[in-house]
């Protein structure tokens, strides 16, 4: 038939199967190329943005980041569906102390030489070079996983335009007090010789030692316990609990150090202290211990420094000057046991201690002059727009985490003693002037004239993100187009560190005169997303955080070889609930790869079979299983609708995983084939056939339509692949996927009521061919064999149904002498069906009573095992209640299986 040929051309504008290496990187280039991607700002669609949370220019795609990108550009490629303007804004992370280090490393390698041996400028102009030549990668990763980023965007936290936002939102916070220098606590790493962030220290538990020792003699003698003995060099207080009975006669006396007579132990009451913990007392060293310094700002102590920004012991006038923290621990450990101050036994300790996460050393915490954010008015900022909900935070659950950190934040550590980043914008004169200077500022000269040497804290650029990647402090189209933003897609473990902040300077930027961020909401400072959605973790298959040492981490790359860029993605959107982590492996990613497969091999099949993309039918011409695969293809649609706009993406795409492979590959292109009757050659289809086979491939084509739109945002490579190939010159229908209609009712149901009774048939006609497709398992009737049939459906209301029944259950008209050896009865909603069969001549019986056989001695051991932990009264003490309802079932189950394998025995006939 002429009509035949079409729709073999049709399919043969697919290849034989799916492979997505032959497709992506050439169908991704040619979007690019169309500009889908590229964001107009004088457009007068609705604005719909998102900036992509800048990975390091040093970084590697990992999995974290493949989950982060897959939900945005699903919501993004969503949203130009949906008719917006889009917005999704690309950029890179200068990464300080990352880059800084690594270029250092490979100066090392190559060249023998520190950055001290070329000097600053030099040093810098050297890490330009090499971001220029190796800062890019991460990017070229992104298109792998098809980022439908507008590239024409590209950002770095270095260049001029954010520079010059640096240099205007540091004096501003200057000129208002609200950032000051200060000599306090840091985190510092002796390695880099810089003080780091807190998300820059990763905590370890590590084997050490706890060491008890006195302090004083007789009855005015305290014993402490610490794993750090090299920092009592610096002690000046033992802190006591004010309401402890056994200290209270020392409170206010001064005992001696045991190394240093230029230091006093001045004993004190706090609050602080827990007294059942220990001795009750605790040693002060307020210069190297964050809650020591505290302390010691409380009761206004002393703080000796006692170890210098190397890790070693200085300026104490003791032998122990000179010596690193590691060697002065076991000398003074000695020297205390030589004067029997060790009161017991020096025990193993197992502790946590925080780890530079670049140069893997113990951080030092010190006390270091730097410059601080004062964050109490900024904070309070970031805690009211989600309060008034002008940002609203998804998952909730997460909004407790949010209040408890912003409403007691502490002062912010912004400098950093490297060289690559942000320069401080700060002047000091011969005379003790401090003179800051603003993008527009001329520097002061002249004779003792010198620039801060530290640079801004990574986090400090990159808080501006939202808002300077956009033009800012200018006035330009894209802010007033796309900001605010209109979400923050990001991990929950940087809620803190990074959201936070973006948070405080946005809404700090939007306050003062003639911003061009505008009002928020009655007035209030204007936020810099409306939403911020939070997602888990990736995990391994056992829970397990990924990482090098476990050797359990996977490179999502190597998935994208291995089973496509649309795997990828729809195994982490699949497994996305807000703020929960999510564990993957491989058989997960081969399950998706599966998927798409399913997909490609069911487009082909309706091809072949001649789906078409037109108006359908009217509804009343249609069969029931054609209404009742366009009811729950919009029923699934809403749902799809609903979840994505709750980011309730797992929610959203098992939807459509259950949808397209259940109901519509395994049912309903089952159900269709009897719509294609097989015909002989020169013959030629009733007008009725005819008429109906041109309907369901009406219907095909959409239901594939659809599917393909809503599977678009989560896998994208696939889906064009198919679509095009489906309205290949059908008019009315976009070049791409990319920038056609996100469905809606009208392509569905057309508002159609569900049909109920159409439902009902079919979830007859399933419940029928499920319990006959398991009679025919349990009789061990292979697969392929049709077995005559005698069934009166009538009455069920299934007369319709009928062909699809015997198809899709291989259930043959009987002929005369029709001789029924089994039958079964099916309850459905209207009547209960009685099938007579005929199984004679079907079924190996040697094989099957083998077969039944081994099936009978599996359960009757699990019957064995289950009875055993049930009578085992010391196990049901101590086994908790779900464990042992689960063993409960497992017995129940094999009961139930023994008596049907031995009616199943008893009703085979002699072999």
């Amino acid at each position: 038939m002429t009509e035949n040929n079409v729709d073999q051309n049709k399919a043969d504008k697919l290849p034989k199967s799916w492979n997505p290496a032959e497709v992506e990187a050439d169908l991704y280039q040619s979007w690019v190329d169309a500009g889908y991607f590229k964001a107009d700002p004088s457009s007068d669609k609705p604005a719909y943005s998102i900036v992509l949370p800048p990975p390091n220019v040093t970084g590697q795609l990992h999995m974290g980041h493949a989950l982060d990108h897959t939900l945005m550009d699903s919501l993004v490629r969503r949203k130009r569906m949906q008719g917006y303007e889009v917005l999704w804004l690309p950029g890179m992370d200068h990464a300080g102390i990352a880059t800084q280090t690594k270029v250092e490393a490979m100066l090392k390698e190559t060249e023998g030489k520190d950055r001290f041996d070329y000097g600053r400028e030099e040093f810098v102009e050297k890490v330009w070079e090499w971001k220029k030549e190796y800062g890019g990668r991460i990017g070229n990763q992104m298109r792998q996983i098809g980022d439908s980023l507008d590239w024409s965007r590209e950002r770095f936290t270095l260049d001029e335009g954010l520079s010059r936002a640096v240099q205007t939102i540091f004096k501003e916070l200057f000129d208002q007090g609200l950032i000051y220098r200060a000599k306090r606590m840091v985190n510092w790493s002796p390695v880099l010789q810089t003080a780091i962030s807190d998300i820059e220290v990763k905590y370890e538990d590590v084997d050490g030692e706890l060491v008890s020792f006195r302090y004083g003699d007789g009855e005015d003698s305290l014993v402490v316990a610490t794993t750090r003995v090299e920092t009592m060099l610096g002690d000046v207080a033992i802190a006591v609990h004010p309401e402890d009975e056994r200290y209270t006669h020392l409170v206010g006396k001064v005992l001696d150090h045991p190394f240093r007579q230029d230091l006093k132990i001045q004993v004190i009451a706090d609050d602080y202290v827990d007294r059942e913990f220990g001795t009750g007392a605790v040693k002060i060293t307020p210069a190297h211990d964050p809650n020591d310094f505290a302390m010691g700002q409380r009761h206004n102590l002393d703080m000796p420094e006692v170890i210098d920004t190397t890790g070693h012991i200085f300026n104490t006038g003791t032998r122990f000057d000179g010596m690193d923290r590691a060697e002065a621990r076991t000398a003074l450990t000695e020297a205390l046991r030589e004067q029997g101050r060790i009161v017991k036994e020096i025990r193993p300790y197992v502790h946590s201690v925080g780890h530079s996460e670049r140069s893997g050393e113990p951080i030092e915490p010190l006390l270091s002059e730097q410059w601080w954010v004062k964050v109490e008015e900024l904070a309070k900022m970031s805690g009211d727009a989600i309060r008034s909900g002008d940002t609203v935070i998804h998952p909730a659950s997460q909004e407790p985490r949010w209040f408890d950190w912003v409403d007691d934040m502490h002062d912010w550590c912004i400098s950093r003693q490297l060289w690559w980043g942000h320069r401080i914008p700060i002047w000091y004169g011969p005379n003790g002037e401090i003179v800051c200077v603003g993008p527009d500022d001329e520097a002061p000269t002249g004779e003792g004239w010198r620039q801060d040497p530290d640079v801004l804290d990574t986090w400090f650029s990159s808080a501006l993100w939202p808002f300077s990647t956009m033009g800012w402090p200018e006035a330009t189209e894209e802010l007033a187009k796309f900001y605010p933003t209109s979400v923050l897609v990001t991990g929950y473990d940087i809620l803190f560190f990074w959201v936070a902040r973006m948070m405080m300077f946005s809404t700090f930027a939007a306050k003062l005169p003639n911003s061009p961020l505008g009002e928020g909401a009655d007035g209030r400072p204007q936020i810099p997303f409306k939403d911020v959605f939070l997602h888990g973790l990736v995990r391994d298959e056992q829970g397990r955080k990924m990482s090098k040492s476990l050797g359990n981490g996977i490179d999502p790359l190597d998935w994208v070889r291995d089973y496509g860029a649309d795997a990828l993605r729809f195994t982490l959107a699949r497994g996305a609930n807000p703020g929960s982590d999510l564990p993957v492996g491989n058989d997960a990613a081969q399950s998706s790869r599966n998927f798409a497969t399913k997909l490609f091999n069911a487009t082909r099949f309706a091809l072949m079979n001649g789906a078409q993309v037109g108006e359908l039918p009217a509804r009343e011409s249609l069969t029931d299983t054609d209404r009742w695969i366009l009811d729950r293809l919009e029923q699934v649609r809403a749902a799809v609708d609903t979840n994505l706009d709750a980011y309730e993406f797992s929610k959203a795409n098992e939807a459509l995983y259950h949808f397209a492979w259940d109901e519509f590959c395994d049912w309903y292109l089952e159900m269709s084939k009897v719509d294609f009757p097989r015909l002989e050659e020169g013959e030629e289809m009733t007008e009725e056939q005819a008429a109906r086979a041109a309907s369901t491939r009406l219907v095909l084509g959409r239901v594939l339509d659809t599917l393909l739109r809503l599977l678009h945002p989560t896998m994208p490579f696939v889906t064009e692949t198919l679509w095009k190939a489906l309205t290949d010159g059908s008019e009315g229908f976009a070049e791409s996927l990319v920038v056609s209609q996100w469905p809606d009712s009208s392509m569905t149901t057309d508002g159609a009521a569900v049909d109920e009774v159409a439902a009902r048939r079919i979830e007859d006609a399933q419940k029928l061919v499920t319990e006959l497709r398991r009679f025919r398992n349990d009789q061990g009737v292979k697969p392929s064999q049709r077995v005559p049939a005698r069934m009166d459906i009538a009455a069920a209301d299934l007369a319709d149904q009928e062909g699809i029944i015997r198809s899709l259950a291989r259930a043959a008209v009987p002929a005369d002498g029709f001789n029924a050896t089994a039958s079964i009865e099916v309850r459905l909603s209207q009547a209960t069906v009685v099938v007579e069969l005929d199984t004679s001549g079907t079924v190996d019986v040697t094989a099957e009573r083998k077969r039944l056989e081994k099936d009978l001695a599996k359960a009757e051991k699990e019957l064995e095992g289950t009875n055993k932990k049930l009578s085992n009264e010391a196990f049901l003490g101590k086994a908790p209640e779900h464990v042992v309802e689960k063993i409960k079932a497992r017995h129940q189950v094999a009961l139930e299986e023994i008596e049907r394998i031995k009616a199943r025995l008893e009703g085979l006939p002699q072999a």
